[in-house]
């Protein structure tokens, strides 16, 4: 569990896609190549430490005919970013994703002492 004690806290948030592969016969929709996009996502201010990163699908638009697995997570989190990972595996056929991400954390207060701005 993460504490925040902190006379402010920040809560950035946004919504990405990740890739369209449909249109261009992209690895994720021929089912050939990479199954891993990633993504860096950098913060629009710097938090004070690693924030909580949440991500999950909003969407995904997949092939009927193949089995849906997919696993989307927050990885390498610093206080400037982070990379949204999307993986899938097997025969599964994914035309596009996008991934909706919540970033919460201690950040800078006016009083710090320390110049942060």
């Amino acid at each position: 569990m993460k504490f925040l004690i902190n006379q402010a806290i920040g809560i950035e948030q946004g919504d990405d896609i990740l890739f369209s592969d449909y249109a261009d016969g992209g690895d994720m929709w021929t089912g050939s190549g990479s199954r891993e996009r990633r993504k860096t996502v950098e913060f629009g201010t710097p938090f004070k430490s690693e924030p909580a990163v949440h991500v999950a699908l909003s969407l995904w638009d997949m092939d009927s005919a193949t089995n849906a697995r997919a696993d989307v997570s927050a990885e390498l989190i610093t206080r400037e970013g982070f990379d949204v990972v999307f993986r899938t595996w097997g025969d599964t056929r994914i035309a596009r994703v996008r991934v909706r991400w919540m970033a919460i954390g201690d950040v800078f207060h006016e009083d710090d002492w320390q110049d942060v701005y």
